[in-house]
């Protein structure tokens, strides 16, 4: 794993990483990710892009955390960040979703570029699960290690601080938020954005498409002294 990127981290973000880079299971991880090299397996996103969630948002910035599952698998999709993808990138079906729910609830124009770095940069952390993906084969290094370091990540955003919105699209990211202190933070659960989630209710969550997610993040923040996300791309 590239070490300098460490060193362009802010001073929270690197102290934590320091801290679990020296545990053995990101040890294994790190074997792991030097044999599929070794192999010749390609793997997304580039070496330099594995932490460009940490690296768009410094931990004292952060104001709302969107937890992805798997990066994009296909050629040039991940850059990343959670449901983005770099500018000349066909938008992939949830993101367009995601877009659709945004006019509805904000009355804004859909972008034409599925590039979120814009609301990285006001302090949403586009969080991804697993950092790196095998090129074509999703979920293949999910269970390598990176779920329990963007958890321990999670964790810490959780403990050290307040008043933070956590959106979670979908079952996974409702898992993964069960860690997730309610009476420090804002917990909105929905269905997932994609094609065959959008529409979807449970009894502890609604559907994504009239969730108003956006708008509802924005009158948290607000409540909380926090300026809202210009969520306009």
């Amino acid at each position: 794993m590239p070490e300098k990127i460490t060193n362009q981290l802010d001073p929270a973000w690197k102290a934590h990483f320091e801290q679990e880079f020296a545990q053995d299971y990101m040890i294994k991880l790190r074997e792991f990710l030097k044999t599929e090299k070794q192999n010749r397996q390609v793997i997304y996103p580039p070496n330099d892009l594995w932490f460009n969630a940490f690296l768009q948002t410094p931990f004292d910035e952060i104001k709302v955390v969107i937890v992805g599952q798997d990066p994009y698998h296909g050629d040039g999709q991940a850059h990343g960040l959670s449901f983005s993808v770099p500018d000349g990138i066909k938008i992939p079906p949830s993101l367009r979703n995601i877009y659709k729910e945004l006019k509805r609830d904000l009355g804004v124009d859909i972008p034409t570029s599925g590039n979120l770095e814009a609301w990285a940069k006001q302090g949403v952390l586009l969080l991804n699960a697993s950092l790196t993906v095998r090129a074509g084969d999703a979920n293949s290094h999910s269970k390598q290690g990176w779920l329990r370091f963007t958890n321990s990540c999670i964790q810490s955003v959780n403990q050290h601080k307040e008043g933070v919105v956590f959106l979670a699209w979908g079952r996974f990211a409702h898992d993964v938020c069960l860690v997730v202190d309610s009476d420090k933070h804002c917990v909105i659960k929905t269905s997932h954005p994609s094609p065959l989630g959008a529409n979807k209710t449970g009894k502890d969550f609604s559907a994504f498409f009239g969730s108003g997610c956006f708008s509802l993040a924005n009158e948290y923040l607000a409540g909380h002294g926090e300026k809202p996300v210009q969520w306009v791309l």
